[in-house]
């Protein structure tokens, strides 16, 4: 029977910065866009509601991991493995019980996202809520899942990116705005940085297991130029942000954090030394978002 640590340690604790920083720069968008729009802005409307949405995407993020770590698991494509501890290839936990871990957290992101609609009253996010759930499970779950075929970077992008941000932002404020929308690429893009520290780490064992993911497509070297691109993009997009909200330049101060893991992937790190990559990505983008709320809130 698997430890309450160990448990812990297959929720996959550092990649919890790319559930929380699309609700804080979502947040901040709609602030910016309430005051923008009204001169003021109604704070029991705006905590529920981001706080629901935080819910939501921990539920997702959690959910996510773990059922990754059963589809893996049961596959034999963690068997090897030299990344992270995982609780179905290592064999801590039966896979009926992580199976059931993972439905649990995604049943429970839809019961908050259920509650966000029905606050909100916008019945049609129903739908992208669905997409959502069926796109954690498929990651790496089902006969056909994407995850293997090289699409888990786009699927993060939208859903922890696009999805998140300017979902967030909507059911705040009822309406869409391009400062949202720039937000949202620029965390979409950070979130999908984590996905390809762990992928490039995996290239070798995932390529052997037949798991077709971008990063085996891309080869070792386009996908560690990626990665730099991904930690390098998110800084400019927001300059025009900047011109509106001259604030939103705090971001700027999160920039040294990519210097470091950016350093390490294209100085060819590989294998276990990639480990920490993964926790310095996951700070950059919490960081990030986190200045990024501030300035769009002050």
């Amino acid at each position: 029977m698997a430890t309450l640590s160990q448990w812990r340690q297959g929720a996959r604790p550092r990649t919890l910065p790319a559930a929380f920083a699309p609700v804080a720069a979502g947040t901040g968008a709609a602030v910016w866009q309430l005051e923008a729009l009204h001169g003021s802005v109604d704070w029991s409307l705006v905590i529920p509601r981001a706080l629901l949405a935080l819910a939501v995407s921990f539920s997702l993020q959690i959910g996510v991991n773990y059922a990754n770590d059963y589809s893996d698991g049961i596959r034999g494509t963690d068997d090897d493995r030299v990344g992270p501890f995982r609780l179905t290839g290592s064999g801590a936990a039966r896979p009926a019980t992580v199976r059931r871990a993972a439905i649990g957290a995604l049943a429970l992101g839809g019961l908050f996202g259920l509650v966000l609609i029905v606050l909100a009253q916008i019945w049609w996010a129903l739908i992208i809520g669905a997409a959502a759930i069926a796109a954690a499970w498929f990651y790496t779950g089902g006969k056909k899942p994407y995850g293997y075929l090289g699409l888990g970077e786009l699927f993060v992008f939208v859903f922890f990116g696009l999805v998140a941000v300017n979902g967030t932002a909507y059911a705040i404020t009822g309406a869409l705005s391009w400062v949202a929308l720039s937000a949202s690429i620029a965390i979409g893009l950070l979130a999908v940085a984590l996905m390809l520290t762990n992928n490039l780490r995996d290239i070798p064992t995932d390529r052997i297991a037949g798991k077709r993911t971008l990063a085996v497509r891309l080869g070792d070297r386009g996908t560690r130029m990626l990665y730099a691109a991904t930690l390098v993009v998110p800084f400019v997009l927001m300059v025009p942000v900047m011109v509106v909200q001259w604030l939103a330049a705090l971001v700027l101060l999160a920039l040294p954090l990519a210097i470091g893991p950016v350093r390490t992937v294209l100085g060819g790190a590989a294998g276990r030394d990639l480990i920490p990559v993964l926790g310095a990505t996951g700070r950059l983008e919490l960081v990030y978002s986190v200045l990024l709320l501030i300035g769009l809130l002050l």
